[in-house]
């Protein structure tokens, strides 16, 4: 293996072996934190298999990325080293490569896309990162750090698309084995493709019939689709947006393509369920990204039924508001609470009848919208939208049927 990170990744660097994840475990021991791998039996009851969890929302960044990016770091030579190094990032990598900078005095330049999650550009800064926003897609910001990596002399660090990152992603699935022998799946998500060719090495060099999964948004299927020779689009605002790469790595898709049993899609809903479910069962914040291995098994039960499952958190950094937003969702879909649409006469007591029926339900009203002017209706009747909450939904339930038989004309306004 080279110690140049400044030449393009390309499928000619040799493959990474046992060895050298464990000479990255050995570089990098104490200096990120060896996270716990603990088993889940709420979860394993929900999906019907044996679930464990590696916790890398645990890291101080909050991700896995610190492992790869330091084993690059501490792989540079003393002059690359002083010169500084440069990366381009949707966050996590940024994070990591600042963090691990600062610690050993190597000056770091990161270029994040514009559209960049405030809370992982302010911490990417709190590292002492220079910070460069450019462009609207990763692609962009990408190419713009290669400009800069030229112009200042720089050594560029890719996110996941060069085997020393990828070794040091690989010690996540040591430490899971050293704490979890008997684990016979690991479900990796899949960006760029380093942490599952990382992951992949190191868990079919110590179990050779390990089964590997890679997952990965429905909405960046890119891996998927090349390894699948199908052409899908990549594009849309997806909540995993850690994973929302366009292009695989030219060297990790190869290996990918020699480790992996198979790749899953998941749909936004099952990363916004995974999110929840991991809130209120595990009491831990996770990414989109991070949500991913439990998303497939949300969303392909039957793939994982009785196998013993390691699942990687893979990151924390998830904006508050957007977390709100994800929960209040899955309440939505749980029929914890709900917006009914009832057409109503515009008379005086049309709506204290309604309200009447909610409190014999002993539903509780959050909000209440009315439409005059903008509906089909007639001009002496009105659309009213009631924000209500239930404790379940055979509660919400009832609620409509009694609604309905009283003669009121009810629709309950979906979620996607």
């Amino acid at each position: 293996m080279t110690d140049q990170l400044t030449l393009t990744a390309t499928a000619d660097y040799p493959a990474i072996t046992l060895d050298d994840v464990r000479a990255a475990a050995e570089r990098i021991n104490g200096a990120v934190i060896r996270t716990p791998t603990l088993h889940s039996q709420t979860l394993s009851e929900l999906v019907g298999a044996e679930v464990w969890l590696k916790f890398e929302n645990l890291q101080f960044t909050a991700a896995y990325k610190e492992r790869g990016a330091l084993n690059a770091l501490l792989l540079l030579s003393d002059e690359a080293k002083a010169r500084g190094v440069i990366a381009a990032s949707a966050g996590n990598h940024a994070q990591g490569l600042a963090y691990h900078g600062k610690r050993l005095g190597v000056p770091v330049t990161i270029v994040m896309p514009k559209t960049t999650p405030q809370v992982k550009i302010s911490q990417t800064a709190s590292h002492g990162a220079e910070i460069v926003l450019f462009g609207e897609k990763f692609d962009d910001a990408s190419a713009h750090a290669r400009e800069l990596e030229v112009e200042r002399g720089l050594t560029f660090v890719h996110p996941f698309d060069h085997p020393h990152v990828a070794a040091g992603q690989g010690t996540v699935a040591l430490e899971m084995l050293e704490d979890v022998p008997e684990l016979d799946t690991l479900i990796v998500p899949i960006g760029g493709g380093g942490l599952l060719a990382g992951m992949g090495t190191a868990a079919r060099g110590i179990k050779n019939d390990m089964r590997l999964v890679g997952v990965q948004a429905e909405l960046y299927p890119s891996m998927y689709a090349e390894l699948n020779g199908v052409d899908m689009a990549c594009e849309g605002d997806t909540l995993a947006e850690g994973i929302a790469v366009k292009e695989p790595g030219e060297y990790t898709r190869k290996l990918v393509a020699a480790l992996n049993d198979d790749i899953v899609l998941v749909a936004e809903r099952h990363l916004e369920r995974a999110v929840s479910l991991l809130l209120q069962i595990e009491k831990t914040v996770v990414e989109g990204a991070g949500a991913a291995g439990l998303a497939a098994m949300l969303a392909h039960p039957e793939e994982f039924k009785g196998r013993k499952v390691g699942l990687v958190l893979t990151g924390g950094n998830i904006d508050t508001r957007l977390l709100a937003n994800v929960l209040l969702r899955d309440l939505a879909r749980s029929g914890r609470i709900a917006r009914l649409r009832i057409r109503l006469q515009d008379r005086p007591g049309a709506l204290f009848k309604v309200m009447k029926l909610f409190d014999e339900k002993q539903v509780n009203i959050i909000e209440i919208y009315h439409q005059r002017i903008f509906t089909t209706l007639p001009a002496k009747g009105l659309i009213t939208d009631i924000e209500c909450e239930a404790r379940d939904r055979e509660h919400l339930d009832s609620l409509v049927t009694a609604l309905r038989d009283a003669g009121y004309m009810v629709t309950t306004v979906e979620l996607a």
